[in-house]
């Protein structure tokens, strides 16, 4: 019988269906206690005290975006676009600048926000954003820097933090960075965890991801202020701890906001996943340990990158090959299921009038190929995989 090893697959743990059945059965399945249960065991975890739970990283992308294009004045600068206590802002029509190489997710609510995209060409020994394409395609018009950790491999954030001050002296002006690291929970930087180096940070815990809530999205933010406002525009702008006359009825909102919330049924199982969480990233990184020693000189493969400052936690593993198709179509008849994972987004229609010359990616994505690295292969199928790659495609 043929193998059939999935390159992705739903970690559930045991416990998550009865605490699931606690909350559908308590009469209050909403934004509640679960919540902020979730939100504390998070914060306990990252040592970070400003995360925001929601619905989706889709909307953490968005509402990250929406903060730093009208946001209030406030006192302490320790964020970055802020000069002299003021955040100056970033106004419609203004420029981000983003990878191609990612979930849709990460750019379209870029557009949704009414900015302009700008792509950066990709680094391809990492498949994350090249930072000296980055670098020259910096203007005055620069506001915004979005970053994708491919895989969990984390950006040069000391080489982006640079880059960030070069435009501030040159237009006197600090780009946001916001980090989308969909593919990064457990992903270190110099030995701290990514989501914690004082940029904005999303996170997903969409069905696939190394922890899902079913789906769910994580707003890390660098300070009160921000996260503050996070916390309200979540749910339309309002303040469910104010005072009330009439408990259905709310007080006065003084800026509008979106329905992005996590609910109780999503934090149950959230919680519960995330009980798991080492352990789970912990399987991905000596997976990705074993292929990067077993598949090392396999002719018309390259592995990407490795550097000890960058920990990754391979929520994906990525790998260069030559006749992609005929690798993709080999992989298929041994059963093992291989992808690129995300198609390129500066190729679609809705961007076109984005689009701009990306020679490393132009070269690299018809190499691009990911094989299983997840927490449910065993030693067998690890074998299994690797025996197949090296028998030649």
């Amino acid at each position: 019988m043929k193998k059939e090893i999935p390159l992705f697959k739903v970690f559930m743990a045991d416990t998550a269906a009865e605490e699931v059945g606690k909350v559908l059965n308590s009469g209050f399945i909403g934004q509640g206690s679960k919540v902020d249960e979730f939100e504390t065991k998070l914060v306990d975890y990252f040592q970070h005290p400003y995360i925001t739970t929601l619905n989706s990283a889709t909307s953490a992308e968005h509402l990250a975006l929406h903060l730093i294009k009208k946001p209030k004045s406030f006192t302490k600068a320790d964020g970055y676009g802020v000069r002299e206590n003021v955040w100056e802002g970033i106004e419609e029509g203004d420029e981000v600048l983003t990878t191609p190489l990612t979930c849709t997710a990460t750019n379209w609510p870029i557009l949704a926000n009414n900015f302009k995209i700008k792509w950066v060409d990709i680094d391809p020994n990492t498949l994350n954003m090249d930072m000296d394409d980055l670098e020259r395609k910096i203007t005055k018009n620069t506001k915004a820097i979005m970053v994708v950790h491919w895989g969990g491999y984390p950006n040069d954030l000391e080489r982006l933090r640079q880059i960030q001050e070069k435009s501030m002296r040159l237009y006197g002006f600090k780009p946001a960075v916001i980090e989308d690291c969909a593919h990064s929970m457990g992903s270190k930087y110099k030995g701290k965890l990514i989501g914690t180096h004082g940029n904005i940070c999303t996170f997903s815990l969409q069905a696939i991801k190394h922890i899902t809530s079913v789906d769910g999205g994580l707003l890390f933010l660098p300070h009160q202020e921000l996260n503050k406002r996070a916390r309200l525009l979540r749910w339309y702008g309002i303040d469910r701890d104010s005072p009330r006359k009439d408990f259905r009825c709310e007080a006065d909102i003084e800026e509008w906001g979106f329905k992005f919330h996590m609910n109780d049924v999503n934090a149950a199982v959230g919680i519960e996943n995330f009980k798991h969480v080492d352990e789970i990233v912990g399987k991905h990184k000596a997976n990705a340990k074993y292929y990067d020693d077993k598949l090392k000189n396999v002719p018309g493969l390259t592995l990407l990158e490795r550097n000890p400052d960058m920990e990754s936690a391979f929520w994906i593993y990525s790998i260069l090959v030559d006749r992609k198709n005929d690798f993709m179509r080999y992989m298929k008849e041994c059963g093992i299921a291989v992808s690129q994972v995300h198609e390129r987004n500066d190729i679609h229609t809705c961007v076109k009038e984005y689009r701009s010359l990306l020679p490393n990616l132009d070269k690299t994505i018809g190499r691009v190929i990911s094989i299983p690295i997840g927490w449910w292969l065993s030693e067998e199928d690890k074998k299994y995989i690797v025996d197949c790659i090296k028998k030649g495609w």
